[in-house]
């Protein structure tokens, strides 16, 4: 009798112990349904509203003219990525990434102001906007002397504008913000800020000769193509290089947007800029030296070569004659050369003083447009 009764009570206390699980679970279930349905009807934040909930918050103190660039320009800078076609191993041709820059938007229509060498060799060419979406771009231009290239997508949105301002009223000293992609998309919009360093800094590539922004604002591989932007949002610079040397930091390099402008300009509506050609190949001090020649040059630029029917052909200059001056102005590098000519334009006539032997003379060139891929001055 008494094993019945512990039996009994020991099935009614399962019973229970069962009914309370379940009635707990089922109540558990209930509150997590509940809770998903509030998390449900919670409206979702965006991020514009996030952004305008941490500027409401942000105090004057912090809210710097930096602050204030990076989020008017850093919008309007892109990414790009440069696609070209390799063989593989069992010499199949395949489309891969060979490289990666920055850009800059400064037109609603969808053209991109980057360097040439971003581009460069690209069969494909995608452009990663800062909101994530991506766009096949198109090579309009590219001007491997300034390092300038404009690229174009046709985008179906409201593209964001970065504004231009003017290079020539920069001040040494004044801050300089560098907003780009360093080291690849992965470190996209990336700023960092400085001051402007110098102005009309000259830097020789070769036989070129660049006038440059320096400045300390930090820009590393990736850079290339991005905006130096001033205070005011505006952007005065299109970093273009960086010294990198053993113990060397600090030092970068943008094309001023006021030597940028007409040249972006020809590149969106002709494909290349237009310069005047000489059509001469000259040997002055510095390749004199290079080479091992002990040469009296006389203070100008030895004729080693003449194009046939060229602009200085035809004005009456031969081999072994040495140019001093050129539009009035003395050379004696071939940097100083391409200076002054630069300032030149096509069809324009031109006075090029010579010696030739004792006798100095001075010939009237008419320069022609210089001929596609020719490096000849």
């Amino acid at each position: 009798m008494r094993y019945d009764i512990k039996k009994k009570t020991a099935g009614i206390l399962l019973a229970l112990s069962v009914s309370t699980s379940i009635l707990a679970a089922g109540c558990g279930a209930a509150g997590s349904k509940s809770a998903a349905n509030k998390a449900e009807t919670k409206p979702a934040v965006s991020q514009a509203e996030q952004t305008k909930q941490k500027e409401a918050k942000l105090s004057s103190a912090r809210n710097t003219p930096i602050v204030q660039a990076a989020k008017k320009v850093g919008p309007a800078v892109v990414g790009i990525t440069n696609k070209a076609l390799v063989r593989d191993y069992f010499n199949r041709t395949q489309l891969v990434e060979q490289g990666s820059g920055s850009g800059v938007i400064y037109s609603k229509d969808g053209l991109i102001a980057t360097n040439n060498h971003v581009v460069a060799g690209a069969q494909e060419i995608v452009v990663s906007l800062p909101d994530g979406k991506t766009y096949n771009g198109k090579v309009l231009g590219t001007d491997p002397t300034t390092d300038l290239a404009v690229v174009k997508i046709e985008a179906n949105e409201d593209l964001p504008v970065a504004e231009f301002g003017d290079s020539d009223s920069l001040m040494v000293g004044e801050p300089a913000i560098a907003i780009g992609n360093p080291l690849g998309m992965e470190f996209r919009g990336s700023v960092t800020a400085g001051v402007i360093s110098a102005l009309n800094r000259s830097l020789d590539m070769g036989e070129r000769r660049f006038k440059l922004i320096q400045t300390d604002a930090a820009i590393n591989p990736g850079n290339s193509g991005g905006a130096l932007v001033n205070a005011d949002g505006q952007v005065i610079g299109i970093n273009s290089a960086k010294i990198a040397a053993s113990g060397v930091e600090g030092i970068g390099f943008a094309i001023p947007i006021n030597e940028a402008k007409p040249i972006l300009q020809e590149l969106a509506t002709k494909g290349r800029v237009v310069r005047p050609y000489l059509g001469v190949s000259l040997l002055d001090k510095n390749l004199a030296q290079r080479l091992g020649f002990d040469l009296d040059l006389r203070g100008g630029m030895f004729v080693v070569k003449l194009f046939q029917n060229g602009p200085a052909y035809r004005g009456g200059i031969r081999p072994n004659d040495i140019i001093v001056k050129f539009n009035g102005t003395a050379v004696d590098t071939v940097a100083d050369l391409r200076d002054a000519l630069g300032k030149c334009q096509v069809g324009e006539q031109v006075p090029v003083t010579i010696l030739r032997g004792d006798e100095e003379v001075t010939k009237t060139v008419t320069l022609t447009e210089m001929p596609q891929q020719s490096s000849q001055q």
